[in-house]
């Protein structure tokens, strides 16, 4: 246990930081496996709207500094590529 004020107050702090991201982090890590889980089964119509909302989740939880920019950028960058991947791509000539 915190020994000085200070510490404690700090604990104090970061619990209610904690509580008041954890939310956010959860429906950013929800949407991302509900998309993937779309883009998985075939169903191209309804990934692209659930890989939209994914992203606008993790620019939201970016915004709100509750993922590192980078971090939220790398995910929504995996993302888009694997729904890029199933889609199935134009005869070339």
């Amino acid at each position: 246990m915190a020994n000085t004020k200070s510490a404690q107050k700090q604990i104090r702090v970061s619990q209610k930081k904690r509580a008041r991201n954890k939310p956010v982090r959860s429906q950013a890590k929800t949407l991302v496996g509900k998309a993937e889980e779309l883009i998985f089964s075939g169903d191209i119509e309804p990934a692209q709207g659930a890989v939209t909302a994914a992203i606008s989740s993790l620019d939201k939880a970016a915004r709100k500094g509750v993922l590192h920019p980078n971090s939220a950028a790398r995910r929504k960058s995996r993302l888009a590529k694997k729904l890029n991947k199933a889609q199935p791509q134009p005869a070339a000539e």
